[in-house]
C-alpha cells in the first residue's frame, strides 16, 4: 500500500478574499486583536493522509461538537512572527524551531505527522499573500500563529483520527513597553515533574487563567511561578524567566531554569542564550534556582537585573517581586530611575532585534 499523502506546498491553492480590510493603524495595535485578509488551512484523515493546501479569506472554523479538541483539549500551537527589514525583505526568525516544536507536542497528544519543510513553505506563502499588514516600523511585526487540533467527532478517548493545521496572522506591536511587576505562586503550579510543561498544548494555559487574573487584580502583570518546597523558580506567565546576579562564588552569571521537562524551550531563550555565550563576558547557565537565594542575593546587593522573554514580548525587565507577602524591588538599571529595560536586557533586545530586521546578518534570519 502506498504512503498517504503528506503536505505538499506544490499543490497550494490560493482563494483571495474579495473584501479587503483596511490596514490598522499602529498605534492603535493590541497583541492579538487584529488579523489579516486569510489563513492557511490543511485538513487531514486517517483514511487519506494530508489533503490540499489552502490559502483562503479569514473566517470562522467549522467544527462538530463532538470534536476531540472541544471535548478533550487535543490542541497545540505556535508562536512566530514575520519581520519587515529596512529595505522592505520580509524575514522569519529561526521558524525551523517552531516547526521543531510544533512537531514534539502533535506528537505529545497523538496528533498525524507532518513535514515541517512543507507546511513552512505554506506559512511564507500566506505571509506573502497578506504581506501588507507587516508594519514597516521598527518594534513592530506579523505575529504568526499556527494551530493543530483534532477534529474527528467522537467521544471514544483514544486520538483522533482527523485533525485540522491551520495558521492565521496579526499584526502587532510592543507588548510590554514598560517594566513588568509579578506576583510569586508557590500554592499552584503550572507545571510538574513528569507533565507537559514543556509542550506547547493549549491545556497548559487554561488553567494559568484564572491565578493570572487573581494577580492582575492586585496591580501585578504576571506570575512568577515557583514550584516544590525549595520554591524553584521556573516561568513568568508566558514568558521564560531571566536572572543577571553574581552568584555566591562571585560569578556574574546569567542563569535560568533548565529544560528539565517543567519549562517550555522557548526560542527566543534559545536564542539569548546563544548570544550571552558569544560574548563569552560571563558565565551563562540553565540550572535551577530557588526563590531563598533570589532574596538573599537581593540582600547582599549580588543581584543585578531580571527580565522574561518570549516570542510575544522579546524580552521584559522585571521592576518588583511579591514573594511570601513582602515586596522586593528588582534593579533595573541604577544610572536611570526611568529606564524600561536593564543594562544586560536591552543589550540582548538590541541584537535580537537587529538580526530579526536584517541589521545584522545572521542564519536565524530566514527570507520569505
Amino acid at each position: 500500500m502506498p504512503p498517504l499523502p503528506n503536505i505538499d506546498a506544490s499543490k497550494l491553492k490560493v482563494t483571495v478574499t474579495d473584501s479587503p480590510k483596511e490596514l490598522f493603524n499602529l498605534k492603535d495595535l493590541k497583541f492579538g486583536k487584529n488579523f489579516t485578509d486569510h489563513m492557511l488551512c490543511i485538513k487531514y484523515t486517517e483514511e487519506n493522509g494530508w489533503e490540499t493546501p489552502e490559502i483562503k479569506p479569514y473566517g470562522p472554523l467549522a467544527i462538530d461538537p463532538a470534536a476531540f479538541v472541544l471535548n478533550y483539549s487535543v490542541e497545540t500551537f505556535e508562536g512566530m512572527k514575520a519581520y519587515r527589514a529596512a529595505d522592505g525583505t520580509v524575514n522569519l526568525f529561526r521558524p525551523e524551531k517552531n516547526m521543531q516544536r510544533l512537531t514534539t507536542s502533535s506528537k505529545r497528544i497523538m496528533l498525524p505527522e507532518f513535514d515541517q519543510t512543507e507546511l513552512l513553505k505554506c506559512i511564507k506563502e500566506l505571509v506573502k499573500v497578506d504581506q501588507r499588514f507587516i508594519p514597516n516600523e521598527y518594534g513592530y511585526s506579523l505575529y504568526i500563529r499556527p494551530n493543530f487540533i483534532g477534529t474527528e467527532a467522537n467521544l471514544n478517548l483514544l486520538y483522533s483520527r482527523e485533525a485540522l493545521l491551520y495558521v492565521y496572522l496579526s499584526p502587532v506591536g510592543p507588548y510590554f513597553p514598560r517594566t513588568v511587576k509579578l506576583c510569586a505562586n508557590s500554592k499552584e503550579a503550572r507545571a510538574w515533574p513528569g507533565g507537559v510543561g514543556n509542550y506547547k498544548l493549549g491545556g497548559n494555559y487554561a488553567p494559568a487563567m484564572r491565578p493570572a487574573m487573581e494577580v492582575v487584580e492586585k496591580g501585578y502583570d504576571q506570575i512568577l511561578w515557583l514550584l516544590g518546597d525549595d520554591h524553584y523558580v521556573t516561568e513568568v506567565g508566558t514568558m521564560n524567566f531571566f536572572v543577571f546576579w553574581t552568584n555566591s562564588d562571585g560569578e556574574k552569571e546569567l542563569v535560568t531554569a533548565p529544560l528539565d521537562g517543567i519549562i517550555l524551550p522557548g526560542v527566543t531563550r534559545d536564542s539569548l542564550l546563544a548570544l550571552a555565550r558569544q560574548w563569552g563576558e560571563f558565565k551563562v547557565s540553565e540550572r535551577k534556582i530557588t526563590m531563598p537565594e533570589v532574596v538573599t542575593a537581593l540582600s547582599e546587593g549580588r543581584f543585578l537585573e531580571a527580565f522574561g522573554a518570549g516570542t510575544a514580548c522579546v524580552i521584559c525587565s522585571v521592576s518588583e517581586v511579591l514573594y511570601e507577602n513582602t515586596k522586593y524591588a528588582i534593579p533595573v538599571d541604577p544610572s536611570d530611575p526611568d529606564a524600561v529595560f536593564g543594562p544586560l536586557a536591552k543589550r540582548l533586545r538590541d541584537e535580537l532585534l537587529d538580526i530579526q530586521y536584517g541589521k545584522t546578518s545572521s542564519p536565524w534570519t530566514v527570507p520569505v
